[in-house]
Parts: structure tokens; sequence; C-alpha cells
């Protein structure tokens, strides 16, 4: 069965995690994805543990599959030269240099667009290839600092708090692959590629979304709010007498609903409850009453009494919980792959199906210029003089 985007080349010139991320979900369609390393040394992740596995760090081989791996010295005229022959193999080019480093290499953007018409041509970078910020270094908690994520993350009147993931490095290589495709649709209409220039920064202001509209309506910067809803009550984590559930009330109905499951009739009655803009101004004293009511029952009988009367609730899950609940194991959300080195790998899966061209695994994340002497000699060049 034929992948969605088999057929297509990809070259892999990024690092770390947001472009790596990008290329693997470009890999998981089926594109051919050729990574290219420095030799001796590889993508830094290869170094980030531990935990590893078998050698191999578990951070890598987690963002890493569906590629091959190449090494090739960038700043010598052998490495020049089998960069030029992949790109003009190639459909896409990705790469996360500081801005400028391509150019100083001698792949400047404009340039390249210019030989290779067809090319989609995307940089992924902190800030951008323009503006004041280009040049400052960047990782994710950099970012999600400066884009306003840890001002709205944490507990009430906590320190800013960080996303438990990568969140600025993962949206970036997500929204990476999403302009990627969109410009390959574009090139199939019209026969023009293009170059894309994404950041992290562009990822988190466009996150932002509905807390961003809270500012743009009132001019006033929203804050931590732990893990209740700014705009709807009740909707937020709850504790039981054993542990912690979510339940969210997300309109009136459920309201109706919600109240008869434990006891709290008189709720909807009471003039401070009636309406969800009444249910937010008077948040602190219906948060006592709802744990009130929830403190005798233990989270498993809290989450029946809500399932049965149709709210919307769940536990809260550690990651060994979430990665072997049922429903995660039934419909295939953990894949497995055979690694040389490594042995078998697992990982979250892909998180979509296509009916006629389903997303698989045909490669392990690649060991350090494992493909090497292989893809020299697609391009009828000589192997590399520097082993990987």
């Amino acid at each position: 069965m034929t992948l969605p985007l088999s057929g297509l080349r990809v070259i892999d010139l990024t690092r770390a995690l947001a472009g790596p991320y990008c290329a693997m979900m470009l890999g998981d369609l089926g594109a051919d994805v050729i990574k290219v390393e420095q030799p001796g040394k590889g993508d830094e992740s290869r170094g980030w543990g531990p935990p590893f596995q078998e050698g191999e760090s578990s951070y890598f081989l987690s963002i890493n599959r569906n590629k091959r791996s190449i090494t090739l010295d960038l700043k010598s005229p052998e490495g020049k030269e089998a960069l030029t022959r992949l790109i003009a193999s190639a459909d896409v080019l990705l790469e996360n240099f500081s801005p400028g480093t391509m150019s100083k290499l001698g792949f400047e953007p404009k340039d390249v667009c210019a030989r290779h018409p067809r090319l989609i041509y995307c940089s992924i970078s902190g800030f951008g290839q323009a503006g004041p910020n280009r040049n400052l270094p960047a990782y994710d908690l950099i970012l999600q600092g400066m884009g306003g994520l840890m001002s709205i993350t944490g507990p009430v009147d906590g320190p800013p708090t960080k996303v438990g993931v990568p969140i600025a490095d993962l949206t970036a290589g997500m929204f990476a692959s999403t302009a990627i495709m969109t410009a390959l649709f574009h090139r199939e209409r019209t026969g023009q590629g293009q170059y894309v220039d994404t950041s992290l920064l562009d990822g988190q202001l466009a996150l932002l979304t509905f807390q961003g509209g809270r500012y743009f309506a009132t001019n006033e910067a929203p804050t931590w709010q732990g893990n209740e809803h700014p705009s709807i009550a009740p909707y937020e984590t709850f504790k039981a007498k054993d542990g912690y559930v979510n339940m969210a009330v997300g309109n009136e109905s459920l309201w109706a609903k919600f109240c008869p499951a434990f006891g709290l009739e008189a709720c909807l009655e009471d003039p401070r409850f009636l309406k969800n803009a009444d249910r937010l101004q008077h948040r602190p004293a219906l948060i006592g009453l709802i744990e009130g009511a929830f403190a005798p029952f233990s989270t498993a009988e809290v989450l029946a009494r809500l399932q049965a009367a149709g709210v919307p609730c769940g536990p809260i899950y550690d990651l060994a919980q979430a990665l072997t609940d049922p429903h995660v194991v039934d419909q295939g959300l953990v894949r497995e792959v055979q690694h040389p080195t490594a042995g078998t790998v697992k990982y979250p899966g892909m998180p979509y199906r296509f009916s006629a061209s389903p997303a698989g695994v045909d490669r392990p994340p690649p060991r350090l210029g494992e493909h090497t002497a292989a893809i020299l000699a697609e391009l009828g060049l000589a192997p590399a003089p520097v082993p990987g």
C-alpha cells in the first residue's frame, strides 16, 4: 500500500528537536528522509541522556524514526558537493541552523531556490530569519517564556511554569510540517516551489488563541489560573477522597446533569450559580461545594457517577497508565520497531488514520552515518573520507 508522501525526498539538515520532529512526521507519511549529520558527532540529541537504550539515547530514538543517516562535513568541498547533489535530487530541504548559517555555507535560500524552482526550502529557527531577535540563541524553555505560555501556566500565585513536554519545539516542528505539505500542494497545482520561514516564537504565539483574544479584548494580560478555565465553570481539576479527577461542565445542559449526580440540586436554583457567568463570578464558593460533595468518594466512584450522568470527566494518568490504557492499546497508539543496537524501541504512534494510505514505520532511527555509503553511491560519489 502506497504511503501518502511516497516518492518525495526530504534532505534533513536539522538537529535537536523541532526540525527532527518535523522530518519524522514527513517520514512517517512515506517521504524518503535523509538526515545529514556531522561526522563523528551527529545530532546533539544522540548524547542527551540518560536514559540510554543499549547505548542509544532514548531522546534521539523517540524523534528520528523513518530516516536514513549520512555524515557530511559541510565545510569541506566534498561535503558541499554531496549536499549540492542531494538538494538537486530533493523535493524538500529542511534546516534549523542559526539564521545566516546556510548562506555562509554557500546555500543561500534565494540562490538554491533559483537553481531548483520546484524545491520547498524550509527554515526553522528560534525567532525567524529577520527582526531584532533573529540572532538570539533559542531553546524551548526560552521561547515558552518569551512566547507568553509560561505566564499562563502553573498554580495561582505560583512561579512561571513550563509545559511538561518541549511544546515550543514540538509545535514549531508540527507547523513546519503543515507548511511544507501546503507548499507541496501549491507546487502540484502551479509547478512552483518556495521558501518557508517559521520559528518557535511563531508557533508559541499561534497557540495563544483565546488567551490572546482575552488580552486584545480587555487590554489586560491573563495570568496563572492553575487548572481553572478562565471562561467556564466548573471546568478544572477536583479533589476526591484518594486523588484528583478532571471535570468539564461546558454548557448549561451539562450543569443540569451534574448537580443531581451529587445531591447538589439546590445549586440549580441558587442565583450565584444559575448561568456560567454567575458561576465564574462565584467560583470559590462553587468549588468548595463541589469538593465537599466529592470528598466522601474515591476517584473511581466520582468518575462512575459523572459518566453515568453524561458529564465529561476523566482520570489523571501518569505516563505508565496513559501508555498502557486499554483504549490506547486497542487503537494501536503505541508502536514498536526493531533497532540493530537498541533492540525493540517503543514510541507513541502516529496520531491519525488514513483509510487508503496509512502511515507506518519502515525504518528504525538510524545509527550515525549508517547509510552514508549507500546514499553517496546513489549520488555517484565515492565514500566519504571521514567515516560516520
